[in-house]
């Protein structure tokens, strides 16, 4: 009997043995497993940290720097003064006819320059997806004005519109549009228009190579279809172009809209705000009395102000395309 036990013994502690290794490898393969797996959750965040870190420190920091300032009295020539003053910039502004002017001028100059640029965009994106012998030269050649430096642009546009000198007002008097030359950027009534024209040209060719996108994305089946159905060219532009280049033509628009709402530099050199008040805008406001005035705290008021506006209209698009995403 004894001997049976002594041999069934190490039989039994092998079998033991043998559960313990096995059960071990297994937790550790789980936790392999787990540690692999964590390791790939994470992986494309620690791709995405440089660029947020980068964000952070370009983009956040400073807006919280300036949403800071809006609540101060920070005036550079006043360095004992730099006190809290709560909401008082705010009331201030609301009570100032130059930031309701600048407010108008900024719906003015949004509006019609993208009003503008989406028209001549869609015209040019029409024309780029014909076929014809030179369409390759055509379609980089209209990248050049979106590659010119918008202070060439302004330059460019200011010496053409000059009162005494221009350009144009050379070309519109030998054609019989004008009977003498015309101030147009040193007028009230024109100096606006004449700045969005300047915009306008700098800015189409993104609307062009947008639009155009979406026009070679179109299956050429549908108009095809509608041709034997006869349908006629408005027809098949409003059922078929328009609705498909929709979705992009949106959000070139709403990309556009920000861009243009936060530019200031051509109309800074081509008029400077001038004649008077009538091509200040928001973002220019802001730039002249935080430069020329020292005020940093109103003029951060001033860029809050135009980033209330610029969320209500992202907030406006995002809803808009929530909707249409639950219709279909």
């Amino acid at each position: 009997m004894k001997s049976r036990s002594q041999a069934v013994l190490p039989v039994l502690k092998g079998k033991k043995e043998s559960r313990l290794i096995e059960r071990g490898g297994s937790e550790n393969a789980d936790m392999s497993n787990q540690h692999y797996k964590r390791k790939r959750d994470l992986y494309p965040y620690s791709l995405l940290s440089p660029a947020l870190i980068g964000a952070t420190l370009i983009i956040l920091v400073p807006m919280l720097f300036a949403l800071g300032l809006s609540f101060m009295n920070y005036v550079l020539y006043r360095p004992q003064d730099h006190a809290f003053v709560a909401l008082q910039n705010y009331r201030r502004a609301l009570g100032d006819e130059i930031f309701w002017l600048s407010v108008r001028n900024t719906f003015i100059w949004v509006i019609g320059v993208i009003a503008l640029q989406v028209l001549l965009g869609f015209i040019t994106a029409l024309f780029l997806n014909r076929r014809f012998w030179w369409r390759g030269i055509a379609r980089s050649l209209i990248l050049i004005p979106w590659v010119t430096p918008s202070v060439i642009t302004a330059l460019m546009w200011r010496f053409m519109l000059d009162g005494n000198t221009g350009v144009i007002n050379d070309l519109l008097v030998r054609l019989g549009f004008l009977n003498e030359y015309v101030p147009w950027l040193a007028r009230s009534s024109s100096a606006l228009p004449s700045v969005m024209i300047a915009l306008m040209w700098q800015g189409f060719p993104f609307f062009s190579v947008m639009i155009l996108a979406g026009l070679q994305a179109i299956p050429q089946e549908l108009y095809e279809v509608a041709e034997v159905d006869g349908a006629k060219v408005h027809q098949k532009f409003y059922r078929i172009t328009l609705p498909l280049v929709m979705p992009i033509l949106l959000t070139a628009v709403l990309l556009r809209t920000i861009w243009v709402a936060n530019s200031l530099d051509i109309i800074f050199i081509m008029t400077g705000g001038g004649p008077g008040y009538s091509t200040y805008t928001l973002p220019l406001y802001s730039y002249i009395r935080a430069y020329s005035g020292l005020d940093f705290g109103y003029a951060s008021t001033l860029a809050v102000y135009l980033t209330i506006i610029l969320v209500m209209l992202i907030a406006a698009y995002v809803i808009r395309v929530m909707r249409t995403e639950d219709l279909h």
